[in-house]
């Protein structure tokens, strides 16, 4: 992304990437917990083009916000933020979303996989039963059904492999960090191609809540679209290359 400048300063504390479009009533409480964790953290909101006071209600909660003009999608907003973490030097990332639904206190979960050497922490809403809020037939079926394919493509028990809840140590984000990220939904495509690169993929219990308000990106007819083009990545990963034109600038 244009403007950053690389930084030669290693950051101590780890960063909050926090995706938002049109949080506004559900991110402050976010902010407010990170905040009140014993850890020191740093907190960056990608405001994806909302309409409403996103971006000025997150910068009144203590978060340094990065904007799009306009929404650019899920995936592009996890990508200006890695871009960021890369250029400041950070060396641990959680990322998780502004609705409320990913719950802080998790967050300590997450950071300690990543300080006992994992790479990729994946933030698991099933791993223990009663952590999961309600969600419909359909959805739990599509997650069994992406948890059986990355389980068995990379070898390491996955239950929630949509969680957006997630660790990131720096060699992921120097892997994630470039144009050919998935500009919609990074799931089950992206934690199959971290692991086949030998990196270190974990799953962790978290806290999850039920959504309060906003719109869900996997609603109505997205949801069919999301199957269709996470079966269709699936299907291509052993013959994808990266392109010599699609680099990190």
């Amino acid at each position: 992304m244009p403007g950053y400048q690389e930084s030669t300063e290693q950051t101590r504390h780890p960063l909050v990437l926090i995706p938002a479009c049109n949080e506004v009533g559900r991110i402050e409480a976010v902010l407010d917990g990170l905040h009140a964790l014993p850890r020191e953290l740093e907190i960056v909101v990608v405001d994806d083009g909302s309409t409403d006071d996103t971006l000025a209600c997150a910068r009144a909660h203590g978060a340094t916000v990065l904007r799009h003009p306009f929404n650019l999608g899920y995936g592009a907003a996890l990508q200006t933020g890695y871009q960021y973490a890369r250029r400041h030097g950070y060396q641990q990332l959680i990322q998780m979303d502004g609705d409320g639904q990913h719950d802080p206190e998790s967050v300590q979960t997450l950071l300690e996989a990543l300080d006992e050497g994992a790479d990729l922490v994946v933030g698991s809403r099933f791993q223990v039963p009663g952590l999961a809020p309600p969600t419909t037939l359909l959805r739990r079926l599509g997650s069994r059904l992406f948890a059986l394919i990355v389980t068995v493509w990379t070898g390491v028990r996955v239950t929630d492999p949509t969680s957006g809840f997630q660790g990131l140590s720096k060699q992921v984000i120097d892997e994630v960090a470039q144009e050919g990220f998935p500009e919609d939904y990074p799931d089950a495509d992206v934690l199959i191609r971290l692991t086949r690169s030998g990196l270190k993929l974990v799953e962790v219990p978290v806290k999850m809540h039920p959504r309060v308000g906003g719109v869900s990106m996997h609603r109505g007819t997205r949801a069919a679209f999301y199957a269709y083009k996470m079966f269709m990545s699936l299907a291509l990963l052993k013959v994808r290359r990266s392109s010599p034109y699609r680099t990190a600038s």
